[in-house]
């Protein structure tokens, strides 16, 4: 292994990046397993000192989760309705062992299409805060994550933090996954769903899907068919066919296209209802 740097200012860790070739380590979880070297090549960044990089903190704009927040802390966290769907994400990434290491921007980095917490940041409307040494900017979570394991991400920049905006987190929410087992399992499909209700009918509704396309998407014309409808009827309403329109769902080792499609329609359906049920 290179250099090991383990800096306690941020301003020193975007120096080291921008020497570039650094690998920036801070739960490892994702970063080990994806590695087949007995140990990590080049320089590395350890940023686990950064306590600017930790917690999540209500701001004037809404609320802002540190890039090295583990998810057991945003598990417990306390955070209005709308943010019930990423808590109850953060509970399925992995083992509660993986949860206290894993940090959410290693969910966002590694950006696989199976990233437990990426639906719900979608539905949250979250924008992801970089910088580097030139600067800092934020993107749109639906700008950042391009590809299959690609991202906005520049070579001399890191992620500081995750920011949800107040309307974001406006309303109620869930998050269900379907994997071949209960417990530590990669998705077949998973939805998070988010609705505002002005009286008993929805004023508008934020759905995204995860593990059925090669990115995690929004759904916004099914978002938009749900709106004046009465949260009641909101289930019985939803076209599955449409879902998987929009998706373009992938086929591999764990499911076909097919059924992802219907799965993850079918999951919609699950989350409107269960949203109902705890309305009423």
């Amino acid at each position: 292994m290179g250099i090991y740097h383990r800096p306690c200012n941020l301003e020193d860790a975007l120096w080291v990046l921008a020497g570039g070739g650094v690998t920036i380590a801070a739960g490892c979880t994702d970063l080990f397993a994806a590695t087949d070297a007995p140990e990590l090549a080049g320089p590395v960044l350890d940023i686990t000192a950064l306590d600017a990089l930790r917690g999540v903190q209500a701001t004037a704009e809404g609320w802002r989760i540190g890039a090295a927040t583990p998810w057991a802390e945003i598990a417990r966290a306390p955070l209005p309705g709308g943010f019930d769907m990423l808590r109850a994400a953060a509970r399925e990434v992995g083992s509660v062992q993986i949860q206290n290491a894993a940090t959410v921007a290693g969910n966002l980095c590694n950006a696989s299409p199976a990233a437990d917490g990426v639906p719900a940041l979608l539905a949250l409307e979250a924008e992801v805060e970089l910088a580097s040494v030139r600067g800092r900017r934020r993107v749109r979570l639906e700008d950042f994550l391009t590809g299959v394991r690609q991202t906005a991400l520049a070579g001399d920049e890191m992620v500081l933090a995750v920011h949800v905006p107040r309307h974001g987190a406006d309303g109620q929410s869930r998050f269900l996954k379907l994997g071949a087992r209960r417990y530590m399992v990669i998705s077949i499909a998973m939805v998070a769903v988010r609705v505002v209700l002005t009286q008993d009918r929805i004023d508008r509704a934020a759905i995204a899907v995860g593990a059925c396309s090669p990115v995690a998407r929004r759904l916004p014309a099914v978002e938009a068919a749900l709106a004046g409808l009465p949260l009641a009827r909101a289930a019985g309403a939803v076209d599955a066919a449409a879902i998987g329109a929009a998706l373009d769902p992938i086929t591999d080792m764990r499911a076909g296209a097919g059924y992802r499609g219907a799965a993850a329609g079918e999951l919609v359906r699950r989350a409107l209802r269960e949203i109902a049920g705890g309305a009423s």
